[in-house]
């Protein structure tokens, strides 16, 4: 074997290295992105989920000034029971 094939072979894995190191810098810059998304989905939905804490005791509070049984309703109404209605939700 001279030394123009091992010259060859050495250039061509180089050239796949720069290729995995390129990717790898990709996905790299993509998981970054995909941790900031996430990261500002979880504030807002601490927002909603605070803002829903918020509405609720409006209601609940002009409920009662109604004289409404809020306690009542809820046993009425015909909601998803807890397990449907929050199916992703492993924490």
């Amino acid at each position: 074997m001279g030394l123009g094939s091992t010259a060859k072979k050495i250039q061509k894995v180089a050239d796949v290295a720069d290729d995995v190191y390129t990717k790898v810098n990709e996905l790299k810059t993509q998981l970054q992105d995909l941790r900031q998304t996430v990261e500002a989905t979880n504030d807002r939905v601490d927002d909603v989920d605070r803002e829903l804490a918020e509405q609720r005791a409006l209601i609940e509070a002009l409920a009662e000034e109604q004289g409404i049984d809020t306690a009542a309703v809820l046993e009425d109404a015909a909601l998803p029971a807890e397990e449907e209605a929050t199916p992703t939700e492993t924490q």
